[in-house]
């Protein structure tokens, strides 16, 4: 994930068309999951001696990181164990992806699981293991989005051990950071961009930064320049080894106050995109918008109630419509905009359940049979948009708990030793919306747009009659 920024929404509801047109052949249906949050196994698998095995003595069986520190610290966080197992269920995965008809599969290059001792070396397993992956989505059909960070880098990297030696200055505030962050991005660039992936860069990276800074101390300034630094030059390199290629860095959207939240950042890598992603998932919350951005920003990642936070699909369309301006503001009227992230959480096993107390009976397919009416709304107004990614395919680890679930299958982590795929009620609907190509010109959404004083509290907000 799932990224959580708590949000709202920006500039006033759209305008009702008369029944939105499919999204066309050519859009790109996907699912996505991430590295840390999904695969499980450490290097060595914790055999005595190995770098790993402190590390699965704890509950947490994952390659050593800054994520799996951060669990140590934290007693009332879930422990890790070996998150959905994909490391060893990744096909089975890809084929309930392909059977659902998607035509991208996202998944995260751990920079841990790379190099899990030392900036010098790379662990050769590592890279097989994503060999196999990769070219598993590939025979399904699909094409691989590729995340280069998504919030997670190596043990030896938290610990500042750039020289092999434990500094002072650790992860992201370590003058070395980039330098090692680019040497291994670019063997994974040389490595996998003859497979013409979609490329993340860095995924969500002001969610990334806050929690960087409640985590680790992190200077937040400077990261922001480090990250955008990275972006820019991975970018370079992408394009040096494959002209033709599509790169992003996701923004993870805050509805209400993204200018505020986002603005700086973008700013400083809009220059180096060739598509724009967006993930949406929560509308504005009023009582939550006194605290400053950066506060409200973190608030909701690894908290096991974000399942109470405000679900608005109609808040998507005013997402895609702000960053399609913000491309027109940058000399880039057509740039192709990508939601490479939306779902909706549930709490526990009740994923086909509503979300929210007093929300009725509205479930996961109602979300996003909504969702997706208001992505074609979007493109019927003029927004150039190529693709949706479901977030997740499974659950998985939300950052400290197991909780949340925003899986397409459910998967009992804690009560469930045998990690069981279980298909929530939306899997049929995602695979009848994909073969539709959306959803039919006469449907109307489950929950009618709300007021914009709730969904956007915006200046010169103004109400527009339900579609």
């Amino acid at each position: 994930m799932a990224a959580l920024l708590v949000p709202g929404v920006s500039d006033a509801q759209p305008e009702p068309t008369a029944g939105p047109a499919a999204l066309g052949p050519d859009f790109l249906w996907g699912v996505a999951a991430s590295g840390f949050q999904s695969e499980g196994h450490a290097p060595g698998n914790g055999r005595p001696g190995s770098v790993s095995a402190h590390r699965v003595s704890a509950g947490n069986d994952a390659p050593d990181s800054n994520w799996v520190r951060y669990i140590e610290r934290h007693p009332e966080f879930d422990r890790y164990q070996s998150a959905i197992d994909f490391y060893n269920r990744y096909a089975a995965d890809i084929d309930l992806a392909k059977s659902l008809g998607v035509k991208v599969f996202r998944i995260g290059i751990e920079w841990a699981r790379l190099q899990p001792t030392s900036r010098l070396e790379w662990d050769a397993d590592g890279f097989r293991f994503y060999d196999a992956v990769i070219a598993k989505i590939v025979k399904a059909g699909m094409r691989p989005m590729l995340t280069l960070d998504h919030w997670v880098y190596p043990g030896w990297a938290y610990d500042g051990a750039f020289d092999g030696r434990p500094s002072e200055n650790t992860g992201w505030d370590h003058p070395e950071m980039v330098a090692a962050w680019l040497a291994n991005m670019r063997k994974v660039v040389d490595r996998y961009a003859p497979r013409n992936p979609l490329w993340v860069t860095i995924n969500e990276p002001v969610a990334y930064i806050m929690h960087e800074v409640r985590n680790n101390a992190t200077n937040q300034g400077r990261m922001e320049d480090l990250v955008a630094e990275a972006h820019n030059n991975i970018y370079d390199y992408i394009h040096q080894v494959r002209p033709d290629a599509q790169v992003t860095s996701n923004i993870g959207y805050v509805a209400g106050i993204d200018d505020q939240v986002n603005g700086g950042l973008f700013a400083k890598i809009a220059d180096r995109l060739d598509y724009i992603g967006v993930d949406y998932y929560f509308a504005f919350e009023p009582p939550a918008s006194t605290p400053p951005a950066t506060v409200r920003s973190i608030a909701a990642i690894g908290s096991p109630g974000m399942w109470n936070l405000p679900i608005r699909t109609e808040g998507i369309y005013y997402a895609v419509k702000r960053y399609a301006e913000e491309a027109r503001k940058y000399g880039k009227p057509d740039m192709p905009i990508y939601v490479v992230e939306n779902g909706m959480p549930t709490e526990d096993a009740n994923s086909d359940d509503g979300n929210t107390p007093g929300t009725g009976n509205y479930n996961r397919s109602d979300h996003l049979r909504d969702t997706v009416y208001w992505l074609q709304r979007a493109k019927a107004d003029g927004v150039n948009l190529i693709g949706y990614n479901y977030w997740s395919i499974t659950d998985n680890y939300e950052w400290g708990s197991y909780r949340p679930r925003f899986g397409l299958y459910t998967v009992d982590v804690l009560a469930d030793p045998t990690l069981q795929r279980r298909p929530t009620k939306a899997v049929a609907t995602y695979t009848e919306t994909i073969a539709a190509g959306g959803v039919p010109p006469d449907y109307r959404p489950t929950r009618p747009p709300s007021g914009c004083d709730v969904v956007d509290p915006t200046p010169g907000c103004v109400d527009v009659a339900a579609p």
